[in-house]
């Protein structure tokens, strides 16, 4: 069966709180099996017979809103995508100096070539941006707070809904589930 790694929006962010013990409850009395989760930011491996990333990520959205009561966006991937993805941004030279954060927006679809386009031609001092399939690495030299090019404007600039992860637990997802089950 296959496994993937689903990566929720804005979940533990001001009221929408999730505790991801009751998520990992809801999520196995919907039929997913092998349920984990990584820290409280709403980061999960899972196994389904389904097969398609889009109903995956429906049946977890919809499941866990119902049972948070509010709207939740999952966003999935095959554990070797995310492992796969690792090597490509580490495959990236740094486009800024000094002391560099990267960060991952994993986008809900392909990010289209105009998208794609305008992100990397961001040119806002200690921003840059890099896309990569469906995802978007983002670059800064500067505090994560103070950025303008924070997951809201890359679902602006794409179109679509997207969630945004430190390199950091997006290396730690890789080396937990980057291989299939």
């Amino acid at each position: 069966m296959p496994t993937f790694v689903v990566l929720l929006r804005a979940v533990n962010v001001g009221k929408r709180k999730l505790r991801m013990e009751d998520a990992r409850k809801v999520l196995e009395d919907n039929a997913f099996l092998d349920v984990a989760s990584h820290i409280q930011t709403g980061n999960f491996l899972l196994t389904t017979p389904m097969r398609s990333l889009a109903r995956v990520e429906a049946a977890v959205g919809e499941c866990l809103s119902t049972a948070a009561g509010f709207d939740i966006v999952a966003m999935a991937r095959r554990p070797e995508e995310v492992a796969g993805l690792v090597a490509a941004v580490d495959g990236i030279p740094p486009a800024l100096d000094g002391e560099v954060r990267r960060y991952v927006a994993f986008c809900q679809r392909e990010v289209a070539q105009e998208a794609a386009a305008r992100l990397a031609a961001w040119d806002v001092p200690g921003e840059r941006a890099h896309v990569l399939g469906g995802d978007v690495v983002v670059e800064l030299s500067r505090a994560f707070h103070e950025s303008k090019l924070g997951n809201a404007e890359v679902e602006k600039i794409t179109g679509g809904p997207a969630t945004m992860r430190n390199l950091t637990v997006v290396r730690t997802l890789a080396e937990k589930w980057g291989t299939p089950r």
